[in-house]
């Protein structure tokens, strides 16, 4: 098994280190960290951060692909070498050897290239599904999810709570349908309902969790006192719908990377230290 860290998807939001922690001007830097999993049974990715229909109509009538608001929020920059597909492309694969795709959750900015993969079979914890396709009441519901991004994905495969032996102590779903049993699905609520982590087993390297949006900066891990720029942190306050829930299973994730550092490298969507460290080889 072989794993590809893809930054799909780019934000340069005003306030430079006030967010992503180091840059000198006044733009900041995040990133859409997505895997692309080779596996002896086809290509396997982990979110798709912003896709190529998002790049050639982001603000399609009447639904857009991405909101006004979040395009001048976040000064998103899309650009169709960033997409997954194009990434895939460029590594020798199609499209159609992506046959599975499992979402940390159905935000726009990890959601917008399922439309590129029309053959996959996408993952996604049943709650998560509910909330990005009921009513979206209040400015964040109706920003966040953009049911245009994914109107046309039939193959759904949804699951509705833990399931088999628990995974360092988080609750997990195992024998997900169709993919081998080194990847699980670790619930981790409250940024969205239905959020999830992504474990991959790597074998003699360890594992590794995909968090999503469980944190969004370096420091909040890795470390026994948390550290987060003023910008991410309130943005995840913003985005959150469930505070008790997101910040007592970030601090669970903090104490594992800290107590189970050798066995488990944890990584978030959106920090750019990260994604660099991970497509380098460098330590984290």
């Amino acid at each position: 098994m072989r794993v590809h860290h893809l930054n799909c998807g780019t934000d340069c939001p005003v306030g430079g280190a006030l967010f992503d922690g180091r840059s000198l001007g006044p733009l900041g830097r995040l990133v859409c960290h997505c895997l692309l999993i080779e596996h002896d049974s086809g290509l396997i990715l982990v979110d798709t951060g912003y896709g190529l229909r998002d790049v050639a109509h982001p603000h399609r009538r009447p639904h857009p692909r991405i909101t006004r608001a979040m395009r001048a929020m976040l000064n998103i920059r899309l650009r169709e070498a960033e997409t997954a597909v194009r990434q895939i492309q460029a590594l020798g694969f199609k499209a159609a050897d992506v046959r599975h795709i499992l979402l940390t959750h159905l935000d726009f900015d990890h959601a917008g290239g399922l439309e590129d993969f029309p053959g996959a079979a996408i993952h996604v914890m049943a709650d998560e599904f509910a909330a990005a396709t009921g009513p979206r009441r209040g400015f964040v519901p109706r920003n966040r999810y953009r049911p245009s991004q994914y109107d046309e994905v039939r193959d759904w495969r949804r699951y509705a709570g833990p399931s088999g032996e628990p995974w360092f102590g988080f609750e997990a779903v195992r024998a997900l349908e169709g993919l081998p049993p080194e990847i699980l699905m670790v619930p981790l609520p409250g940024h969205t309902w239905g959020h999830a982590g992504i474990a991959v087993d790597r074998g003699p390297e360890g594992w590794l969790l995909h968090a999503g949006d469980a944190y969004f900066y370096r420091h909040e891990v890795r470390r026994r006192d948390r550290k987060c720029t003023p910008g991410l942190r309130a943005y995840q306050n913003m985005m959150e719908v469930h505070r008790e829930r997101r910040l007592a299973n970030q601090a669970r994730l903090r104490a594992l990377s800290v107590e189970r550092a050798a066995d488990v490298k944890l990584v978030c969507a959106h920090d750019a230290v990260e994604l660099e460290a991970c497509a380098a080889g460098r330590p984290l």
